[in-house]
């Protein structure tokens, strides 16, 4: 199964955005699991679950480069979601987002 965490100031609005990625997971029979998570929670969720994706809440993107720095030698695909597809809720396209990430990634 692929771990796909969303992350962002407290996790409340990911946590729409993730149930909706989940349900188009499903949909489509993918072996994804869609969470998400408050931003201060990230170190220990990649130690403990080590996710084949993140995606930062649009609201979190100043942390980004501080994100790559702290864990983007750890081999995980780390991308800022859309604030288009994020205001729109649209899991569809940040499934498919997450997917090619994870494909580039050789991680899919």
């Amino acid at each position: 199964m692929k771990r796909v965490y969303l992350f962002c100031s407290a996790g409340m609005s990911t946590s729409m955005l993730a149930a909706n990625m989940q349900q188009v997971a499903d949909k489509r029979s993918l072996d994804i699991e869609v969470k998400a998570f408050p931003y201060d929670k990230l170190g220990e969720i990649i130690s403990t679950f080590n996710p084949d994706c993140i995606l930062l809440g649009p609201q979190v993107k100043y942390l980004f480069d501080q994100t790559m720095s702290e864990f983007g030698n750890k081999g995980i695909p780390i991308q800022v979601i859309d604030s288009g597809d994020y205001g729109m809720m649209n899991g569809e396209n940040v499934l498919k987002s997450a997917v090619k990430l994870m494909r580039a990634a050789g991680k899919y």
